[in-house]
Protein backbone atom coordinates (compact mmCIF):
# COMPACT_ATOMS: atom_id res chain seq x y z
CA UNK A 1 0.00 0.00 0.00
CA UNK A 2 1.38 3.53 -0.86
CA UNK A 3 -0.17 6.62 0.82
CA UNK A 4 0.45 10.32 -0.94
CA UNK A 5 -0.18 14.23 0.07
CA UNK A 6 0.09 17.05 -2.81
CA UNK A 7 -0.81 20.46 -2.76
CA UNK A 8 -2.17 20.92 -5.72
CA UNK A 9 -2.57 24.60 -5.11
CA UNK A 10 -5.45 24.62 -7.62
CA UNK A 11 -7.57 21.57 -8.30
CA UNK A 12 -9.39 23.06 -11.67
CA UNK A 13 -5.82 24.03 -13.20
CA UNK A 14 -4.09 20.74 -11.81
CA UNK A 15 -6.78 17.78 -12.40
CA UNK A 16 -5.41 17.10 -15.75
CA UNK A 17 -2.00 16.75 -13.60
CA UNK A 18 -3.51 14.91 -10.74
CA UNK A 19 -5.12 12.10 -12.66
CA UNK A 20 -2.00 11.90 -15.07
CA UNK A 21 0.03 11.34 -11.59
CA UNK A 22 -2.54 8.97 -10.52
CA UNK A 23 -2.65 7.20 -13.75
CA UNK A 24 1.35 6.75 -13.38
CA UNK A 25 1.74 5.71 -10.21
CA UNK A 26 -1.20 3.05 -10.17
CA UNK A 27 0.35 1.73 -6.85
CA UNK A 28 -0.55 4.39 -5.04
CA UNK A 29 -3.76 3.39 -2.96
CA UNK A 30 -4.66 6.68 -1.73
CA UNK A 31 -3.42 10.51 -2.27
CA UNK A 32 -4.67 13.56 -0.07
CA UNK A 33 -4.71 16.58 -1.87
CA UNK A 34 -4.44 20.39 -0.32
CA UNK A 35 -5.64 23.29 -1.67
CA UNK A 36 -7.85 22.16 -4.08
CA UNK A 37 -9.57 25.36 -3.81
CA UNK A 38 -13.07 25.11 -5.05
CA UNK A 39 -16.80 24.72 -3.59
CA UNK A 40 -17.93 21.45 -3.26
CA UNK A 41 -20.71 22.11 -6.05
CA UNK A 42 -18.63 22.56 -8.91
CA UNK A 43 -15.38 19.69 -7.59
CA UNK A 44 -14.72 17.59 -10.03
CA UNK A 45 -16.79 14.29 -8.93
CA UNK A 46 -17.60 13.12 -12.19
CA UNK A 47 -14.17 13.25 -13.85
CA UNK A 48 -12.61 11.43 -10.84
CA UNK A 49 -15.20 8.40 -10.54
CA UNK A 50 -15.33 7.82 -14.29
CA UNK A 51 -11.09 7.58 -13.67
CA UNK A 52 -12.06 4.78 -11.60
CA UNK A 53 -11.11 6.43 -8.35
CA UNK A 54 -13.33 6.81 -5.45
CA UNK A 55 -13.40 10.48 -3.30
CA UNK A 56 -14.14 12.56 -0.04
CA UNK A 57 -13.76 16.02 -0.22
CA UNK A 58 -14.33 19.34 1.47
CA UNK A 59 -14.35 22.74 -0.52
CA UNK A 60 -14.02 26.60 -0.14
CA UNK A 61 -14.19 28.80 -2.68
CA UNK A 62 -11.03 30.08 -3.66
CA UNK A 63 -8.85 29.52 -0.53
CA UNK A 64 -8.03 25.77 1.76
CA UNK A 65 -10.13 22.95 0.26
CA UNK A 66 -9.00 19.01 0.66
CA UNK A 67 -9.45 15.94 -0.75
CA UNK A 68 -9.12 12.03 -0.53
CA UNK A 69 -8.63 10.57 -3.59
CA UNK A 70 -8.31 6.49 -3.35
CA UNK A 71 -8.70 2.84 -5.58
CA UNK A 72 -10.19 1.53 -2.75
CA UNK A 73 -13.44 2.63 -0.75
CA UNK A 74 -13.56 5.56 1.40
CA UNK A 75 -14.87 4.91 4.59
CA UNK A 76 -16.05 6.97 7.69
CA UNK A 77 -15.69 10.58 6.62
CA UNK A 78 -14.82 13.55 9.27
CA UNK A 79 -14.54 16.89 7.99
CA UNK A 80 -12.46 19.49 10.21
CA UNK A 81 -11.41 19.21 13.74
CA UNK A 82 -14.10 17.91 15.72
CA UNK A 83 -14.60 20.87 18.48
CA UNK A 84 -12.79 23.00 16.82
CA UNK A 85 -14.81 25.63 15.38
CA UNK A 86 -13.20 26.58 12.23
CA UNK A 87 -14.64 27.85 8.49
CA UNK A 88 -12.14 26.94 6.88
CA UNK A 89 -11.80 23.70 4.99
CA UNK A 90 -8.49 22.41 6.13
CA UNK A 91 -8.64 18.64 6.95
CA UNK A 92 -10.72 15.63 6.22
CA UNK A 93 -10.36 12.15 7.57
CA UNK A 94 -11.25 9.07 6.22
CA UNK A 95 -10.56 5.13 6.76
CA UNK A 96 -8.85 3.36 3.50
CA UNK A 97 -8.00 -0.39 3.42
CA UNK A 98 -7.72 -0.10 7.05
CA UNK A 99 -5.63 2.77 7.70
CA UNK A 100 -6.98 5.83 9.24
CA UNK A 101 -5.80 9.03 7.05
CA UNK A 102 -5.55 12.41 8.57
CA UNK A 103 -4.95 14.94 5.29
CA UNK A 104 -4.19 18.33 6.28
CA UNK A 105 -3.83 21.73 5.42
CA UNK A 106 -2.42 23.18 8.08
CA UNK A 107 -2.05 27.16 8.41
CA UNK A 108 0.90 29.48 6.84
CA UNK A 109 -0.02 31.72 9.46
CA UNK A 110 1.83 34.66 7.55
CA UNK A 111 3.90 35.97 9.82
CA UNK A 112 5.05 36.60 13.19
CA UNK A 113 3.26 39.71 14.14
CA UNK A 114 -0.31 38.35 12.39
CA UNK A 115 -3.10 36.91 13.49
CA UNK A 116 -3.26 33.94 11.46
CA UNK A 117 -0.01 33.13 12.80
CA UNK A 118 -1.73 32.83 16.26
CA UNK A 119 -4.76 31.30 14.66
CA UNK A 120 -1.84 28.64 13.37
CA UNK A 121 -0.70 27.94 16.56
CA UNK A 122 -4.39 27.61 17.97
CA UNK A 123 -5.66 25.55 15.09
CA UNK A 124 -2.27 23.55 15.95
CA UNK A 125 -2.99 23.00 19.44
CA UNK A 126 -6.40 21.82 18.54
CA UNK A 127 -5.31 19.04 16.01
CA UNK A 128 -2.69 17.79 18.41
CA UNK A 129 -5.16 17.00 20.90
CA UNK A 130 -8.03 15.63 18.71
CA UNK A 131 -5.34 13.11 17.63
CA UNK A 132 -4.80 11.89 20.88
CA UNK A 133 -8.05 10.59 21.03
CA UNK A 134 -8.19 9.96 17.09
CA UNK A 135 -4.92 7.24 17.28
CA UNK A 136 -6.16 5.28 20.60
CA UNK A 137 -9.33 4.68 18.55
CA UNK A 138 -7.15 3.86 15.24
CA UNK A 139 -3.58 2.75 15.95
CA UNK A 140 -2.94 2.31 12.27
CA UNK A 141 -3.03 6.61 11.65
CA UNK A 142 -1.51 8.53 9.23
CA UNK A 143 -1.01 12.55 9.04
CA UNK A 144 -0.36 13.71 5.37
CA UNK A 145 -0.40 17.04 4.39
CA UNK A 146 1.13 20.54 3.43
CA UNK A 147 2.59 21.22 7.03
CA UNK A 148 3.66 24.69 6.51
CA UNK A 149 6.16 23.56 8.96
CA UNK A 150 10.40 23.28 7.81
CA UNK A 151 11.10 20.83 11.49
CA UNK A 152 14.66 21.19 11.33
CA UNK A 153 17.45 23.72 9.66
CA UNK A 154 18.31 20.74 7.32
CA UNK A 155 14.97 21.09 5.97
CA UNK A 156 15.44 24.90 4.16
CA UNK A 157 17.60 25.74 1.17
CA UNK A 158 19.19 28.60 3.56
CA UNK A 159 18.26 28.89 7.27
CA UNK A 160 19.83 32.25 7.79
CA UNK A 161 16.86 33.80 5.40
CA UNK A 162 14.02 32.07 6.69
CA UNK A 163 15.65 32.63 10.64
CA UNK A 164 12.63 34.87 12.39
CA UNK A 165 9.66 34.19 9.76
CA UNK A 166 6.57 31.91 9.89
CA UNK A 167 7.86 27.74 8.61
CA UNK A 168 10.75 27.35 11.32
CA UNK A 169 9.53 29.48 14.22
CA UNK A 170 10.50 27.81 17.62
CA UNK A 171 6.48 27.87 18.04
CA UNK A 172 5.69 25.71 15.33
CA UNK A 173 8.69 23.45 15.23
CA UNK A 174 7.27 22.63 18.83
CA UNK A 175 3.89 21.68 17.84
CA UNK A 176 5.78 19.37 15.44
CA UNK A 177 7.59 17.96 17.96
CA UNK A 178 4.48 17.33 20.08
CA UNK A 179 3.21 15.53 16.94
CA UNK A 180 5.77 13.59 16.78
CA UNK A 181 5.64 12.93 21.04
CA UNK A 182 2.34 11.27 20.56
CA UNK A 183 3.76 8.42 18.69
CA UNK A 184 4.21 9.86 15.17
CA UNK A 185 6.99 9.23 13.68
CA UNK A 186 8.34 11.16 10.41
CA UNK A 187 8.19 8.79 7.47
CA UNK A 188 10.24 10.79 5.06
CA UNK A 189 13.47 10.67 8.44
CA UNK A 190 13.30 6.41 8.70
CA UNK A 191 15.15 6.26 5.61
CA UNK A 192 18.52 7.77 4.49
CA UNK A 193 17.83 10.75 2.34
CA UNK A 194 19.40 13.07 -0.25
CA UNK A 195 20.65 16.73 1.06
CA UNK A 196 18.77 19.30 0.42
CA UNK A 197 15.54 17.10 -0.26
CA UNK A 198 12.72 19.42 -0.37
CA UNK A 199 8.52 19.43 -1.43
CA UNK A 200 7.98 23.02 -1.84
CA UNK A 201 9.91 25.83 -3.80
CA UNK A 202 8.51 29.62 -4.24
CA UNK A 203 7.25 30.24 -8.00
CA UNK A 204 9.79 33.26 -8.08
CA UNK A 205 13.51 33.51 -8.50
CA UNK A 206 13.79 30.64 -10.37
CA UNK A 207 13.66 28.88 -6.58
CA UNK A 208 12.82 25.12 -8.17
CA UNK A 209 16.17 25.87 -10.80
CA UNK A 210 18.57 26.46 -7.98
CA UNK A 211 16.74 23.98 -5.59
CA UNK A 212 15.88 26.76 -3.12
CA UNK A 213 13.24 24.86 -1.45
CA UNK A 214 11.95 23.62 1.80
CA UNK A 215 10.81 20.29 3.19
CA UNK A 216 7.33 21.44 4.68
CA UNK A 217 4.60 18.88 2.69
CA UNK A 218 5.06 15.31 5.25
CA UNK A 219 3.64 11.98 6.28
CA UNK A 220 3.54 11.08 9.79
CA UNK A 221 3.09 7.51 10.86
CA UNK A 222 1.80 5.52 14.07
CA UNK A 223 4.11 3.40 15.84
CA UNK A 224 2.31 0.54 13.68
CA UNK A 225 2.54 2.17 10.31
CA UNK A 226 5.83 3.42 10.98
CA UNK A 227 6.79 -0.77 11.62
CA UNK A 228 5.42 -1.62 8.10
CA UNK A 229 6.88 1.24 6.31
CA UNK A 230 9.49 0.40 3.39
CA UNK A 231 10.44 3.49 1.68
CA UNK A 232 9.16 7.13 2.00
CA UNK A 233 9.97 9.39 -1.42
CA UNK A 234 9.54 12.93 -2.30
CA UNK A 235 8.47 12.53 -6.74
CA UNK A 236 10.04 16.39 -8.00
CA UNK A 237 8.63 15.08 -11.71
CA UNK A 238 5.31 17.29 -11.41
CA UNK A 239 7.24 20.21 -10.15
CA UNK A 240 8.75 20.17 -13.77
CA UNK A 241 4.94 20.00 -15.43
CA UNK A 242 4.09 23.13 -17.15
CA UNK A 243 1.85 25.40 -15.22
CA UNK A 244 2.82 23.03 -11.97
CA UNK A 245 2.16 23.86 -8.51
CA UNK A 246 4.70 25.09 -5.85
CA UNK A 247 4.46 21.73 -4.21
CA UNK A 248 5.10 17.99 -5.38
CA UNK A 249 4.26 14.74 -3.72
CA UNK A 250 5.53 12.88 -0.93
CA UNK A 251 4.88 8.93 -1.21
CA UNK A 252 4.97 6.47 1.61
CA UNK A 253 5.57 3.04 1.42
CA UNK A 254 3.60 0.33 3.58
CA UNK A 255 4.00 -3.80 3.39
Amino acid sequence: MKIATWNVNSLKVRLPQVLEWLAANSDVTALCLQETKMDDPVFPLAEITEAGFHVAFAGQKTYNGVAIIARAPIEDVVINIPGFEDAQKRVITATVNGVRLVGAYIPNGQDLESDKYQYKLAWLNALISWLKTEMAAYPQLALLGDYNIAPEDRDVHDIKKWQGGVLVSEPERAAFEQLQALGLVDAFRLFEQSEKSFSWWDYRGFSFKKNAGLRIDHILLSQELAARCRACSIDIEPRKNERPSDHTPVIATLD
